[in-house]
Order: C-alpha cells, then sequence, then structure tokens
C-alpha cells in the first residue's frame, strides 16, 4: 500500500452556495485551502491533491431514489417540488444538483483512492454531508456523500466499514441508510439530540433489532462539554468499539461545529481539541486498519475562526506534517479575510490555548459527561463483547 495522501479538491466544489447568506457557506472551504497551501501543507511530499468529477447516477442511486435525483434537477425551476428542498435550510439554488454530484464525486473518488492503495489517507473537505437521507434533502445536505462512498466501498467487495461522526449534529443519514447493514458500523458523538438538530442520536439507537443489532453506536454529549470532557468521552467509547468491530476501512465525518464559537451549537472545543481528535483518528486508523483512513469535512460554521485551523489541522495531520499549535497564520491570509469583508476578526495562530488533557473514564465518578458515557456503553458494549463497567474495555 502507498503511504501517500490524497487531497480532494476542486475550485468548482465552492459552488455548493446554498442561496448566498446561508450558513453552510463555501468561503470556509476556500479559505481552509488557502491557509494550508499558506502554510505549506499542501507541498508535503506524500501529499498530492486530486481534482474530482461529479457522481454519476449508477453511483448516486445506490444510496438516493432515482425520483429524488430527478426532483433535484427539477427544483431551480420548480421549488416547490418537495423532498426536503425549498425550505430554510435546505433552499434551491442553481446548479444545485451538479455541486452536490461533484462534491460527492470527490468522495468517492477519496474512497477510490484508500481501496486501491493508491494512498493509505484521503481527505475530501467538502464532503461529509450527512443528514441527507434516501428520498429528501435535510439539515444543509442534498446528496449524502458519505453513504455513497460508503456504498460504493461495499460494492467492490469490503465487508467491515466502520464510519466514525464527530460532527456536533448526529449522523442521522449515514446511520438511517445503513441501519440494518450489519457490514457497516456508525459511531457518532455528538450533542444531547434533547437540545440540538435533528433530535435523534440516542443511546438506545444500536442498530436493526432483526437484522443488524449493535450496527449503530451513539454517543449524546451534554451541552457545554469541553475539549477535556469530550476527549474523554471519545477515548471511553469509540476505541472500544472500532477496535471490536475490526475494519477494514475507517470514514470519518470531521465536522467541527462543536467549537465553542460555532453559532449553531452548544459544545466547547477549542482548535486544540479539535486537532487532539483528529490525532487520535489517525492513530486509530493505523491501529486497526492499516491506515486505511478516509476523512470527510461537514459542518462547521465559524467560517473563519474555527474551519481554515482546524481542517488545515485536519489535512496535516493526515499528510504526516502536523503542524505546531503555536504556528503563526500568514499575515496575507488575515489580509485577505479583511478584503473579502467578512466579519469575524481573523485569528493570528493555529492554537487557542485549549487544554487537551483528560482523565480516562472510571465506573466511579458521576458527572454529566460520565453519565452520558454509561448510557452510551450500557446501550452498546454488551453488543461487541464488551464489559459496560469495566475501564479495560
Amino acid at each position: 500500500m502507498s503511504d501517500s495522501v490524497a487531497v480532494v479538491w476542486d475550485d468548482a466544489l465552492l459552488g455548493y452556495t446554498m442561496g448566498g447568506d446561508h450558513p453552510l457557506h463555501p468561503v470556509r472551504l476556500d479559505l481552509t485551502m488557502r491557509l494550508a497551501d499558506g502554510l505549506g501543507v499542501l507541498a508535503t511530499d506524500r501529499l498530492q491533491v486530486l481534482r474530482p468529477t461529479p457522481a454519476d447516477v449508477d453511483l448516486l442511486t445506490r444510496v438516493h431514489d432515482p425520483a429524488y435525483l430527478e426532483a433535484v434537477k427539477r427544483a431551480p425551476a420548480d421549488p416547490r417540488v418537495g423532498h426536503g428542498l425549498g425550505t430554510a435550510d435546505n433552499p434551491v439554488f442553481e446548479g444545485m444538483y451538479d455541486a452536490a454530484a461533484l462534491i460527492t464525486g470527490g468522495s468517492v473518488l477519496a474512497a477510490e483512492q484508500v481501496h486501491s492503495g493508491r494512498a493509505q489517507h484521503a481527505v475530501n473537505i467538502s464532503g461529509g454531508l450527512h443528514h441527507a437521507m434516501r428520498d429528501r434533502a435535510s439539515g444543509f445536505c442534498v446528496f449524502n456523500d458519505a453513504a455513497v462512498a460508503i456504498q460504493w466501498l461495499l460494492d467492490q467487495g469490503h465487508d467491515r466499514i466502520a464510519y466514525l461522526d464527530l460532527d456536533v449534529h448526529h449522523g442521522d443519514g449515514v446511520q438511517a441508510v445503513f441501519y440494518d447493514d450489519p457490514r457497516v458500523l456508525t459511531v457518532s458523538i455528538h450533542q444531547t439530540p434533547l437540545t440540538l438538530f435533528p433530535g435523534t442520536g440516542f443511546p438506545e439507537e444500536t442498530g436493526d433489532p432483526e437484522k443488524a443489532l449493535g450496527s449503530a453506536v451513539n454517543l449524546a454529549l451534554p451541552n457545554g462539554t469541553d475539549d477535556s470532557g469530550w476527549l474523554r468521552a471519545f477515548h471511553a467509547v469509540v476505541p472500544s468499539v472500532l477496535k471490536a468491530f475490526a475494519p477494514e476501512i475507517l470514514v470519518t465525518q470531521c465536522g467541527c461545529d462543536a467549537h465553542h464559537e460555532d453559532p449553531l451549537a452548544d459544545l466547547a472545543l477549542t482548535i486544540d481539541g479539535q486537532r487532539a481528535s483528529y490525532r487520535a483518528v489517525h492513530d486509530l486508523a493505523h491501529e486497526i486498519c492499516d491506515g486505511r483512513w478516509i476523512a470527510l469535512g461537514g459542518g462547521g460554521y465559524g467560517l473563519v475562526r474555527c474551519v481554515p485551523r482546524a481542517w488545515t489541522h485536519l489535512i496535516a495531520e493526515a499528510a504526516g506534517a502536523r503542524l505546531e499549535p503555536a504556528t503563526e497564520i500568514p499575515e496575507s491570509w488575515r489580509e485577505d479575510v479583511v478584503r473579502r469583508g467578512l466579519r469575524a476578526r481573523p485569528p493570528t495562530h493555529m492554537t487557542e490555548g485549549g487544554y487537551t488533557g483528560f482523565a480516562h473514564w472510571d465506573p466511579f465518578t458521576e458527572s454529566r459527561v460520565d453519565r452520558a458515557i454509561g448510557r452510551t456503553r450500557n446501550a452498546a458494549f454488551p453488543y461487541f463483547g464488551l464489559d459496560p463497567d469495566d475501564p479495560r474495555d
């Protein structure tokens, strides 16, 4: 297997505009790639930048209903087509079908690179649109590129794919597609559905009881969870279930909207906590599946101060070129932010000074985070032959 890293990118991916002032603004992608380039991350010897092509109907219908594809095509001329389109969350925009198909093609290209062995890791920051369902748009997502890429991998003969969702919102669309498929383990760590869209992702959602019980793991964290609490919860659940499942490939959705400044959610991670999460995922990929890792983007609505820094760290982590937290952000990048008229004050360094130390979980402590951990372990661990009360599991 090659030790190279593929980053999927094309300026045309900026076409996913969602109607201009929508929170999911593509400027976050452009600023990320410009920051990664300005810091030399894209010049790393192992890294190659690949241009995607749009997913065709054959790929898209592996997950989405044909009638839904037709509705997406018609929507710019007929905004009342239904299927979740034409709402405040999912506004209709010109070129919607082509933009969503291109993002999906990018995630499938990332999957192809890892499947073929041409790359050990592959990153598509435009991907991770995890809320789209088989027959409707949802939560800013038109096509579910993550689910299409996973289904493509299954169709190539893989029979154990793990999907890990770090987004502050539950990865409901991917879970729904594979809820009855024991070949896919979906793991989501997110803000409690009691206080955040989409209102799903309770620990008791553990897979179809007749076909795939134990194929879903959900870790729902209380509002205000910070770096240390998030990392404590992650390490109390995620490594154990992934190791027990033993996937051939790890697909991660790396939404960075758990950031403390994110306007749409209520967790409290810093850039440093997110950087630590990417390192943890990278290490797990090498431990459980020979490094076969596909990293997708996702949510993140701090367009200037969060997303570019978080995902530059993600690309650097995948490329084996970790950036020192104290790295200074180029003045040219900060000036570009100002020229664009973006309201947020541009950051000056790749850190926020967040504390990423944490105490490992044990069954004898009691906090809101620990109660969330315990609920997930009790709901899911028995399906993996793990003891919910044993901190060694």
